[in-house]
């Protein structure tokens, strides 16, 4: 029988090598790590447990009873991340092309109950050809054991994919059931139809990077909602993003340690230009309020005209939505309004609090919007935040219009604290639009129309073009000099640390998918 304790030792030893030097080397030739490799960068040193490392596939067809490795193309198992439980999986592409066989399908989900089970991060690192052909329908149904997993974990803990290599036919959905997609530029793709078969269908010849590489999908489809230049940081990526985020939706998001001291920022003072029709960074905005280099942007380059990202504040960990006035001024449309919602309520089912900037002209007009359902993209902001119960606070810097008032974290849909600053407008739309309808009249019917257009303009600014009618109907709770905003937000939100509120009861709503 030989000695046990060496028959573990080689056991152990042959689960390391994976599909073997040559394979690694190959993998390393495409600019990639291993699945290891990946792992040791991720976790907090010494720190991973493996699950699953002697597990072998069970096929018999096709030759394949000849071809078995220990772990089977994927390595699962649990460690710690900035000294927090997590667990995760890591395909391994030199065993199979990382193909999703039955007991890799079997190790994933073992971890990922474990997660649900234990409240802790769920991270897959995702690197795979996709379904093992040679096993046929129990790979397929590998794979949707794991959606089911995916689903059921949603909103109870935190699931992050990142997307090492290619990804694609039905190994893309589970990424997109969770939380938040990195991908890797040049080395990493995703679609449900690879390049030869889109040729054969609608004869348009396109590479994989094209159809779907990192930056089809972090700036065009919004699918990704990072792109790294490489794996190191793309794995970066991951530890800081956790380092916002609480365990599980039971716990609340960790919180720095942090000395109140003069609170002013005088950076603030100066960044809304006089003219209301000249853009700015809102990026100014939040860079000068929160926490110094504590803005972590989430989809950076999708759907520029809102941003969306975690902060600190005061140590306190939340989530920001802002128009951005320096893309097509702000204005809400079908791209921002989903990318908007989604950040809502992951924040909303992790106790994150959010913060808002406002200042949006409206929603974007024309055909476009209106045929691809501007309605009911931008009521899916509009549920988001009317149904999210944790602490919520906005700050209106300039304009404030329409619907899209009502949108972005109104009083009306449930916002605890309405701040503006003197800059910030009020009205159903801007001064000239509205005056050119309520004066019409008076307009037409002037010698010199341009200058009754002007005296009518400054005349409905006057009235609405400001933010003291909202504050006098209690619609904005405190009107403040921008510099103040910083100490505004701590107070309020240490106020807001124990809010309660609860939802009707109900199965689930029906947000307008």
């Amino acid at each position: 029988m030989g000695d046990p304790r060496e028959k573990l030792l080689r056991k152990r030893e042959e689960a390391l090598i994976g599909g073997g030097e040559q394979r690694v080397a190959s993998q390393h030739a495409k600019g990639k790590l291993t699945a290891r490799e990946r792992i040791d960068l991720l976790m907090d040193e010494n720190t991973f447990c493996e699950i699953g490392a002697f597990v072998k596939h069970r096929s018999a067809d096709f030759g394949m009873e000849k071809q078995k490795i220990a772990g089977d193309g994927v390595v699962t198992g649990y460690g710690k991340v900035n000294g927090r439980l997590v667990y995760v999986f890591s395909q391994d592409f030199t065993v199979f092309g990382g193909s999703l066989s039955e007991t890799h399908a079997e190790k994933i989900c073992k971890v990922m109950d474990l997660a649900l089970e234990n409240g802790a991060p769920m991270i897959g690192l995702n690197d795979s050809g996709g379904a093992r052909i040679q096993e046929g329908v129990v790979s397929l149904g590998g794979y949707a054991d794991i959606f089911y997993k995916n689903v059921m974990s949603s909103g109870v803990v935190p699931q992050l994919s990142a997307i090492m290599g290619p990804c694609a036919g039905g190994a893309v959905y589970s990424p997109a059931l969770t939380d938040f997609i990195l991908m890797v530029e040049n080395t990493s793709y995703m679609f449900v139809t690879g390049p030869n078969v889109v040729k054969t269908v609608t004869n348009e010849d396109v590479s994989s990077e094209e159809l779907g590489g990192a930056s089809v999908h972090s700036q065009k489809s919004g699918v990704a909602h990072f792109a790294a230049a490489n794996e190191v940081a793309c794995i970066q990526h991951i530890k800081s993003l956790l380092s916002y985020m609480p365990q599980n939706c039971e716990e609340m998001p960790p919180k720095a340690e942090y000395h109140i001291q003069n609170e002013e920022r005088t950076g603030l003072m100066n960044i809304v230009p006089e003219n209301p029709n000249q853009p700015y960074d809102m990026r100014e905005v939040i860079e000068n309020t929160v926490d110094d280099g504590s803005f972590f942007e989430v989809h950076k380059n999708y759907a520029e005209n809102i941003l969306v990202g975690f902060a600190r504040l005061a140590g306190r960990s939340i989530g920001i939505i802002a128009n951005q006035p320096a893309h097509l001024a702000g204005v809400l449309d079908v791209h921002s309004s989903q990318k908007g919602a989604r950040f809502v309520r992951f924040c909303d089912a992790f106790n994150i609090p959010l913060l808002v900037f406002e200042d949006v002209p409206g929603f974007l007009p024309g055909t476009d919007q209106e045929w691809n359902a501007i309605i009911t993209n931008g009521a899916k902001l509009l549920y988001a935040f009317s149904e999210a119960t944790v602490p919520r606070i906005t700050v209106i810097t300039r304009k404030a219009y329409g619907g899209a008032y009502d949108v972005m974290n109104s009083k009306h849909i449930g916002a605890d604290m309405n701040f503006a600053w003197p800059s910030a407008e009020i009205a159903v739309m801007g001064a000239k639009g509205a005056a050119e309808i309520i004066f019409k009249k008076d307009i037409d019917a002037a010698t010199d129309k341009l200058e009754a257009l002007k005296e009518k303009e400054k005349e409905y600014a006057d009235i609405f073009a400001n933010p003291y009618r909202a504050a006098e109907r209690g619609f904005v709770d405190e009107v403040i000099f921008p510099e103040e905003t910083r100490k505004k937000l701590i107070q309020a939100f240490e106020m807001l640390e124990n809010k309660v509120r609860n939802l009707p009861r109900k199965k689930h709503g029906n947000i307008p998918l």
